[in-house]
C-alpha cells in the first residue's frame, strides 16, 4: 500500500527543509528539479535561501508522482507537465475553473437561490452565535462575489 503525503499546512512560503518533508524527496533533489523543470522556480532571498509557495509545493509532488510513481524520464516529465499546464491555461480560457488537485462537480443553479432570498424559516442560531441577519448579509455579499467572478471569465 502506498503512503499518502503529509498534509501541506496553510502557510504562504516553505523553506526547502519544510518542502523536503512535506515531497518526501531530499533537498539536492529539489534544487536538481529547479535546474530540470523551468516551470520551478522558488523564490530565493538573503544568501540564496530557497522559499516555495503553496502552488510549488502542489508542482513537486505532481513531479514527484511523475517521476517516481508513473516511471516517466526527466525529458517525459518535463513534458507531461508542460502538458498539464497548457492543458490548465486551455480550460481557464474556456471558462473552466478548477482548483489543484480538485475534480469538477456538477452543481444546478436551483443549489444556489438568488441573493434576495431569505434564511429558510426553520432557521435559527443560538444565543453564542452570529446572528442571521448577519449571515444573511454575508451570504448576500458571497452572491455577489461569485456573479462578478462568473462574469469575469
Amino acid at each position: 500500500m502506498e503512503k499518502a503525503l503529509p498534509l501541506i499546512p496553510a502557510k504562504r512560503y516553505f523553506t526547502i527543509g519544510e518542502v523536503s518533508d512535506l515531497c518526501e524527496v531530499k533537498p539536492h533533489v529539489l534544487r536538481y528539479w529547479e535546474q530540470e523543470f523551468t516551470q520551478l522556480r522558488p523564490m530565493k532571498r538573503r544568501g540564496n535561501r530557497r522559499y516555495y509557495q503553496h502552488h510549488e509545493v502542489l508542482m513537486i509532488r505532481r513531479i514527484r508522482d511523475l517521476l517516481y510513481d508513473q516511471g516517466f524520464t526527466i525529458s517525459g516529465a518535463r513534458n507531461k507537465l508542460q502538458e498539464l499546464v497548457q492543458t490548465e491555461r486551455d480550460k481557464r480560457r474556456n471558462g473552466e475553473v478548477l482548483l489543484d488537485g480538485m475534480e469538477p462537480i456538477a452543481v444546478e443553479d436551483s443549489a444556489f437561490p438568488d441573493a434576495g432570498d431569505s434564511l429558510p424559516s426553520d432557521y435559527h442560531t443560538d444565543d453564542d452565535e452570529v446572528p442571521a441577519d448577519k449571515l444573511l448579509m454575508v451570504r448576500r455579499e458571497l452572491f455577489e462575489i461569485r456573479e462578478m467572478l462568473s462574469s469575469a471569465y
